[in-house]
């Protein structure tokens, strides 16, 4: 060992010792005497003035935050070796799978050299492609997005949906897909929509207009359906559908591919939507409503001829296909396509004379092909633990297009050539690290009150179950989203320096179905926080961690995982990772799309709800005198979809009670939202921060 080595040694030893030497000097945040009530529980709620994100008074509070978190982190001795080596781990091409246009393609190919993905256009599978829009030109800092690219159905127009600095609100532009000439008219007041082709133009879904200071707060209210021409200022569109007797209703709209149908689906919430059918090939009809209630989910699939197939959840938990006829679409005449199996249904694609469907089987995909009878022909093969991100494809196509991911890999995309039954590797990134040295494994463990949850464990190969290794817990348990195998490069650091990463499947999630997504929502919701617990205790127990090497991380559902977690179990953990989370249970629906999720969540407007909301609301079960994970709480600062506020309030009460010396600090980024979208330089920055927190406090170098 060298004498500078030895140095760098020395100092490495004294930074980490002065930095946790004594409890931080946290920001006096003021403190008002605000008090709610709450069926005759009184309630405090001091910090209620960083609700107003446009106060001069919040943004002071904001860099004064900002500027402790980054003093604390210049001085962990690696972060800039950490950044360099998570630059090293992005540093590869990923495309994502062909989409048709016409009888021409799209594909995304994104690098570490660029902030956004760029579009890329085959005039045929067999022509050289090019590169048709590079979004990353549309700001400087590369925070304008695109969320979603439509082209027409005979490939004549492409249409984009953009997004500034992460936020839910959006533009829609259009451009000629051969000249590349962009329309002239900007759709604005966009959010949640979709496009629908039709004809000259397309259907999609606004809002009335908001006034700048309250877009990112207000609730989203009257959602309604529109048309729109080609050419013409947004001005001149039609009104194609709205509610006004309800204004919290969301409506999006889908056109069969044929053009004949159009689709209107509306929710309540965030599962479960009725249904209005019209048939565009005649002129004087009208919609028709099919579904009235919001008990079940239709998803189209697509038609054949009258007949419009969907995935639903009616009488079927884990899904199953049905056929409505347009002509006669009373329920009692629904037919069955394929019924619910064993597995999860997750997705279908029409494709060449067959439907081809994605089944998950404990988290993890398998994909077959049907035929026109509703019989499965084929089992398309693919190895290991992993998931299905995308399938594309379509009635007048031969080639269906499949991208898969695991823990480990980027997205393969594979091409799957239907009259030839065939499958072959389309794009396959060129890794910059040496993915054989990991493995994933799925164990399965109980919970508190005995069910079965399974779990994901990452690691590499020959690990020691000495109950040593630092651990990483990730979770997110709620409105039937499935937690399945997916890459994330900046976990790579953390697994090549030895770290463990684990993903349990929670209930409140959509891995088993309705009755496993049910078990985990409003008065349940606790079963969700015992089955994280639980998965804690059992990395323990089988000598994978012990509680000082054990992290927890979770980001907006799973943000509110990790701060309920933290705040009923303190001791279990050494470092919490809280990022965009839901923290103050009782005042959630009141901002923006926050009353979608009363179906989850429950209400505090509701007396019996009020109190199992407030027994595990983390901003509400924060306690004086004990001492808290290090935790970094992470948001930013364009977040409409679970304002800022949430995290500015936890971090600020959590500051004001943390006894002991672990750290407890809040990242806000700027001009960036809700995590979708996000560049890739931000994206690494942010990672490098969280990563170099978490490697710090557990203890471990690089």
């Amino acid at each position: 060992m060298t004498r500078h080595t030895i140095l760098y040694f020395l100092l490495s030893i004294f930074s980490f010792h002065e930095i946790n030497a004594q409890p931080l000097k946290y920001p006096n945040s003021r403190k008002s005497d605000q008090v709610d009530d709450y069926f005759s529980v009184k309630v405090a709620d001091p910090y209620r003035w960083l609700e107003d994100d446009h106060s001069v008074e919040t943004a002071t509070w904001v860099k004064i935050q900002n500027d402790l978190t980054e003093n604390y982190l210049k001085q962990i001795p690696f972060r800039d070796s950490l950044k360099a080596k998570m630059i090293r781990n992005w540093s590869f091409v990923n495309y994502t799978a062909p989409f048709r246009a016409g009888k021409s393609y799209f594909y995304y190919r994104s690098d570490v050299k660029n902030n956004q993905p760029v579009l890329y256009y085959m005039r045929t599978m067999e022509y050289v492609p090019i590169q048709y829009f590079d979004p990353n030109k549309l700001s400087e800092d590369g925070s304008t997005a695109i969320s979603q690219t439509v082209p027409s159905n005979d490939g004549m127009h492409v249409a984009f949906v953009l997004s500034e600095s992460g936020s839910d609100w959006n533009v829609i532009r259009i451009k000629e897909t051969k000249t590349m000439k962009t329309l002239p008219e900007t759709l604005t007041k966009i959010k949640f929509s979709g496009i629908a082709w039709w004809k000259d133009g397309f259907f999609y879904s606004r809002y009335d207009a908001s006034s700048l200071s309250k877009a990112y707060t207000e609730k989203n209210e009257f959602h309604k359906i529109y048309y729109h021409k080609l050419g013409d200022s947004q001005d001149l569109d039609s009104l194609v559908f709205q509610d006004k007797e309800h204004p919290m209703r969301n409506f999006s709209a889908s056109v069969s591919e044929d053009e004949k149908f159009l689709v209107i689906s509306g929710t309540e919430s965030t599962s479960g939507n009725n249904l209005y059918i019209q048939n565009l090939d005649k002129p004087t009809s009208k919609l028709i409503q099919v579904v009235k209630t919001f008990e079940n989910d239709f998803d189209l699939i697509g038609n054949i001829g009258d007949e419009l197939f969907f995935i639903t959840n009616f009488n079927a938990d884990k899904n199953k296909i049905i056929k409505i006829n347009a002509n006669s679409p009373q329920s009692n005449l629904w037919k069955d396509f394929i019924p619910e199996q064993n597995e999860i249904l997750k997705g279908a694609t029409f494709c060449w004379k067959s439907i081809l469907v994605h089944y998950m089987k404990d988290a993890s995909s398998k994909v077959y092909i049907y035929n026109y009878q509703g019989e499965k022909v084929y089992e398309i093969p693919f190895s290991g633990l992993g998931t299905v991100e995308t399938l594309n494809g379509s009635p007048s196509d031969t080639n269906v297009f499949i991208s898969y991911a695991s823990f480990t890999s980027p997205s393969i995309v594979y091409r799957y050539n239907m009259n030839k039954n065939f499958l072959a590797i389309l794009f396959k990134p060129v890794l910059p690290y040496n993915a054989d040295q990991f493995e994933t494994k799925q164990i399965f463990y109980t919970s508190k009150d005995g069910t079965r949850i399974p779990m994901f464990i990452v690691a590499k190969k020959g690990i020691k179950l000495d109950g040593k290794n630092p651990t990483l817990l990730f979770g997110y348990g709620g409105f039937n989203i499935s937690k399945t195998p997916e890459f994330k490069p900046e976990r790579l650091v953390f697994l090549e320096q030895g770290g463990v990463f684990a993903m349990p499947c929670l209930r409140g999630g959509g891995e088993y179905g309705t009755e496993w997504h049910e078990a985990g929502i409003k008065l349940k919701k606790q079963n969700v926080f015992d089955d994280f617990i639980a998965a804690a205790e059992y990395l323990i127990k089988e000598g994978y961690t012990n509680h000082e090497k054990l992290a927890i991380s979770g980001r907006s559902n799973g943000g509110l995982l990790v701060g309920a977690v933290m705040t009923q179990r303190p001791d279990l953990f050494k470092v919490a990772l809280p990022a965009v989370g839901v923290m103050d249970m009782l005042r959630f629906h009141k901002f923006t799309i926050g009353w979608a999720w009363k179906s989850d969540y429950g209400s505090s407007e509701d007396s019996t709800q009020f109190k199992a909301i407030y027994a595990y609301s983390p901003l509400h079960n924060i306690k004086n005198g004990v001492n808290y994970p290090a935790t970094m709480v992470t948001t930013a600062d364009h977040d409409d979809r679970v304002v800022p506020s949430h995290s500015f309030k936890f971090i600020a009460t959590l500051q004001e009670h943390q006894q002991g010396n672990n750290p407890v600090l809040i990242r806000i980024d700027s001009n960036a939202g809700h995590g979708s979208g996000k560049p890739t330089g931000k994206l690494i920055d942010e990672q490098a921060d969280i990563f170099s927190f978490l490697l710090y406090n557990l203890g471990m170098t690089l």
